[in-house]
């Protein structure tokens, strides 16, 4: 447990030089890349208190983290915007409007009863069981975002929103966090769901109750993407169902392979990179010019090199760039 305070304190402190250097130098374009880099990270963290420990896919994250940003979003919008927006609403989610601790502390709750529901019948499965399951619960959940339009709107925007996050606010949830990652990670119950994930006939004959523990990883994996959720709304002030389904579970899935699931480290390593990588990547789309030349226009680059880094990443180091060592493991070599 000690190394792993530090490997988090190592890691906030890495957070923090990234945002330090972003706000005073960047511009707000690139400010505006950083903190969507940031919430990204929550996402991937949140994504790996399950995966990484569990070792078992889970395709619904962004299910959840849309359902903490759309809890927080109906209770924290203005009451005379929601007249507006959603004039039909039912059971009275137009008539009230909350501050956003408490719209925030709400949308959690509600996100981690359904993850505690849905994660009932997730633990009892394994491999491609669960990963279906899953994956019904993202396209199920979507749908709903989509067609009960008299509360979410469907793919236009949900807005009105308050703009209560900045920077500075994501980073400092960042740096807790990867707290309780690291945390949970070097618990007994990490310990003990790690070793039930290499061997789980073995774990449970020691005692181990296995479905208790990923019962426990997925729900604090759910209320961590709420987290997410919650921080991308505050800070765009408008959403819709789009930015939670297929493309962002898999932009985020590769991020967590690329960096490696088993670690934290991983988690961070490759979200940073895929994230700053991937507009450098956009960038190359636009056909510019480069050392004299002017490139040609290559639209949907950017997805054959998400797609790519999957692929060669599974094929080539199966573990990610990180494997199992944390930053405190190439920090302290002793």
């Amino acid at each position: 447990m000690k190394r792993g305070l530090i490997g988090a304190a190592l890691l906030a402190m890495v957070l923090i030089g990234i945002g330090l250097a972003a706000t005073w130098f960047g511009s707000r374009y690139q400010l505006r890349l950083v903190y969507g880099a940031y919430v990204n990270l929550l996402v991937v963290l949140g994504l790996q208190v399950f995966m990484g420990n569990a070792r078992v896919t889970n395709l619904s994250h962004s299910a959840f983290m849309g359902i903490g940003a759309y809890a927080a979003a109906i209770c924290v919008t203005p009451t005379n915007i929601k007249a507006i927006s959603l004039p039909d609403a039912p059971w009275g989610l137009n008539a009230f409007s909350l501050d956003p601790v408490t719209s925030a502390v709400i949308a959690l709750v509600i996100t981690g009863a359904i993850a505690f529901f849905v994660g009932l019948f997730i633990v009892r499965l394994s491999g491609i069981g669960a990963t279906i399951v899953s994956l019904a619960v993202l396209v199920i959940v979507h749908s709903i975002f989509l067609y009960r339009t008299d509360i979410f709107k469907g793919n236009q925007a949900f807005f009105g929103i308050p703009q209560v996050f900045s920077l500075s606010s994501v980073i400092a949830l960042s740096v807790a966090v990867v707290l309780i990652v690291r945390v949970f990670r070097e618990s007994r119950w990490g310990i003990r769901l790690r070793a039930s994930a290499d061997d789980e006939v073995g774990a449970a004959a020691m005692g181990v109750n296995i479905h208790r523990l990923r019962l426990i990883a997925w729900v604090l994996s759910g209320v961590l993407l709420a987290v997410a959720g919650i921080a991308y709304a505050y800070y765009l002030g408008t959403i819709s169902a789009r930015p939670f389904y297929f493309n962002h579970v898999f932009l985020t899935l590769a991020m967590l392979i690329l960096g490696g699931m088993r670690t934290v480290t991983g988690a961070v390593l490759g979200t940073f990179v895929i994230s700053f990588g991937l507009e450098w990547v956009r960038w190359l789309e636009t056909g510019p010019e480069v050392l004299g030349l002017d490139l040609p226009e290559a639209l949907g680059l950017s997805g054959i090199a998400l797609g790519t880094v999957i692929v060669l990443t599974m094929a080539l180091r199966p573990g990610g760039i990180m494997g199992d060592r944390e930053i405190e493991d190439l920090v302290l070599r002793d």
